[in-house]
C-alpha cells in the first residue's frame, strides 16, 4: 500500500498585484519543486501559489504527475471516507502563498446560498458554488483594510473629511450620524440591527456614485492628504494617525487613480500585521489586501465579489447588499493562536525554543499550525487526525517522515499527508541559521482543531 506521504508540483499564478520576479515568495516557493521546469521571469508578477485540488490551479503528485484530486478520489482513506463523503471527494480547503505588491480588489466573498446562486446565474464571473471564509497568517509585516471600523470612527471621518461627505451627499451623512448617534457602542440586538442598516445605507450612498463624480472627489481627497499630512482627517481616527492615512491615500492614488477605494478605506479597518500574526474573514466580510506576504487559507473556492482597485468585472449591487455590516475595532480582526497540543518536541526542539502554534478559524474546513524547529536534531511528531494536511517549508531545510518514507525538505517543498498517518519533521538548519518553518494547513471534523484560537 502506499505511504500516504506525497511531494506536489504546485502552480503560481500572475497577476498585476503581485510582486515581480524573485522578490515574489509565490514564485521562490513554486520555483523550489524541481518537477515544476519553472523558471522566474525577472519582469513578470507572481501573485498566488495554491496548493489543493481546486480546478483552476490543481496540485500534482511531483512522481507520477497525476493531480491530487486524481489521487485522492481513487483512494478515499486519503482523506477519510467522512472528509470525502461531506465534501464531494475534494479537499475541502485551498492553500495558499501570497506576494502583495499593490492593493488587491475591495472584495468580499459569498456564503454557500449567494455562492450557489451567482455561479448559477453567471458561471463566467463566480466560477463554483462555494463559500470561502479565509484566514491570513502574515509571513512578512502585512497591511490591508478588513472589516468596516467602529462607528464612531466613521462618523468622525465623515465630519473631518470634506470630499467624502461631499461625495456621499449631506443628507446621507445626516441620516447615518442620527441613526447612530449614542447607540455606537450598544450590544443589543435593536441597536445592532439599526446601525447595521444605517451603515449599509451610508455605505450603499458612496458605492453607488458615479465613476467621474468619484474622480472629482478624489483630486481634492489626494491634494487635502498631501498638503496638510498629519493634520489630515481631523488628525486620524483612535487606530489611524493623521500622516499615515495621507500617505495612504497618496500611495493608493499611485496605484489605482481616482479610485472609489480612496474613499471606502475611510469606513473600513486599516490593519497591520507583524510576522506570525493572523486574522479570520467570514464569508460576506469586506476586504482588501494591500501589501506583504501571507500565508492563506481557505474553503476551496474561486468566488470573488469586486467593487474596487480592480480593472476587472465590478459587481457593486451584489457587494452592497450581501456584506454583513459587522463594524468592529482592529482589535476583533485579529486572531488569538495558541500552543497545537497535539504534537510531541523532542529534547533538541525543547531547548531551542521551537514551537507548534496552531490557528483555529470558528469553520470545520480548515485549520493551520505552524511549526518552527530553531535547532540541527529538532523534531516535532504530530499525532494522527482523521483528515488530510498539506505541509509548506517556509524557510530553512530538513526532512518529513510517514511511516518508512522521509523526504528532504527546503522552503517551497510541499507535501500532502494523508489521513491517520503520523507525521514527523525535522530540522536539519543550524541554531545560528533560519529556523526551519512549516505551515500545515489540515481538516478533522471533530476533535483535535478544537482549541479556540478565536479571541
Amino acid at each position: 500500500m502506499q505511504v500516504p506521504l506525497i511531494q506536489l508540483q504546485c502552480g503560481v499564478n500572475s497577476y498585476d498585484w503581485g510582486k515581480v520576479g524573485k522578490e515574489s515568495a509565490a514564485a521562490k516557493y513554486a520555483a523550489a519543486t524541481e518537477a515544476n521546469q519553472f523558471s522566474i521571469e525577472s519582469e513578470k508578477p507572481y501573485a498566488e501559489l495554491w496548493m489543493g485540488t481546486h480546478p483552476s490551479l490543481p496540485s500534482k503528485d511531483v512522481e507520477t504527475q497525476r493531480s491530487l484530486l486524481d489521487l485522492i478520489q481513487d483512494n478515499k482513506a486519503l482523506m477519510s471516507l467522512k472528509i470525502s463523503e461531506k465534501y464531494g471527494e475534494k479537499l475541502p480547503f485551498l492553500f495558499k502563498v501570497l506576494s502583495i505588491r499593490k492593493a488587491l480588489s475591495i472584495q468580499a466573498h459569498p456564503n454557500k446560498k449567494l455562492a450557489e446562486q451567482l455561479h448559477a446565474k453567471d458561471p463566467k464571473n463566480y466560477p463554483d458554488d462555494n463559500h470561502k471564509p479565509e484566514m491570513t497568517i502574515a509571513v512578512t509585516p502585512f497591511e490591508g483594510l478588513c472589516g468596516f471600523r467602529p462607528l464612531k470612527e466613521i462618523t468622525h471621518f465623515l465630519a473631518t473629511v470634506p470630499s467624502l461627505r461631499k461625495l456621499i451627499g449631506e443628507d446621507a451623512a445626516k441620516a447615518f450620524e442620527n441613526a447612530v448617534s449614542g447607540r455606537e457602542l450598544s450590544s443589543s440586538a435593536e441597536d445592532l440591527e439599526s446601525n447595521k442598516k444605517a451603515l449599509q445605507t451610508a455605505f450603499s450612498a458612496l458605492m453607488n456614485q458615479d465613476k467621474s463624480t468619484v474622480a472629482a472627489g478624489a483630486k481634492e481627497l489626494v491634494a487635502s492628504a498631501k498638503k496638510e499630512g498629519e493634520s489630515f482627517a481631523g488628525g486620524g481616527g483612535p487606530s489611524n494617525n493623521g500622516k499615515e492615512l495621507a500617505d495612504l491615500v497618496v500611495r493608493l492614488n499611485g496605484q489605482f487613480e481616482g479610485d472609489i477605494g480612496l474613499f471606502v478605506l475611510f469606513y473600513l479597518n486599516y490593519v497591520k500585521l507583524e510576522i506570525g500574526e493572523a486574522m479570520f474573514l467570514k464569508a460576506d466580510d469586506i476586504h482588501a489586501y494591500l501589501s506583504g506576504d501571507i500565508i492563506e487559507c481557505m474553503a476551496s473556492s474561486d468566488n470573488v465579489v469586486r467593487a474596487g482597485f480592480t480593472p476587472k468585472f465590478q459587481d457593486i449591487p451584489t457587494l452592497t447588499s450581501m456584506l454583513t455590516y459587522s463594524y468592529a475595532p482592529i482589535s476583533e480582526q485579529k486572531m488569538n493562536p495558541v500552543d497545537y497540543p497535539y504534537v510531541t518536541l523532542n529534547r533538541t526542539a525543547y531547548s531551542s525554543s521551537s514551537s507548534a502554534t496552531l490557528y483555529d478559524p470558528p469553520i470545520e474546513e480548515f485549520s493551520v499550525v505552524k511549526t518552527e524547529l530553531n535547532d540541527k536534531g529538532a523534531k516535532a511528531t504530530f499525532e494522527a487526525i482523521d483528515g488530510p494536511s498539506v505541509i509548506i517549508c517556509t524557510a530553512g531545510s530538513g526532512s518529513i517522515s510517514v511511516g518508512p518514507k522521509t523526504e528532504k525538505v527546503k522552503a517551497g517543498y510541499v507535501f500532502f499527508v494523508g489521513a491517520t498517518a503520523e507525521c514527523v519533521v525535522e530540522s536539519d538548519s543550524e541554531s545560528d541559521s533560519e529556523s526551519f518553518t512549516t505551515f500545515k494547513a489540515f481538516c478533522e471534523l471533530s476533535g483535535k482543531e478544537s482549541a479556540n484560537g478565536r479571541s
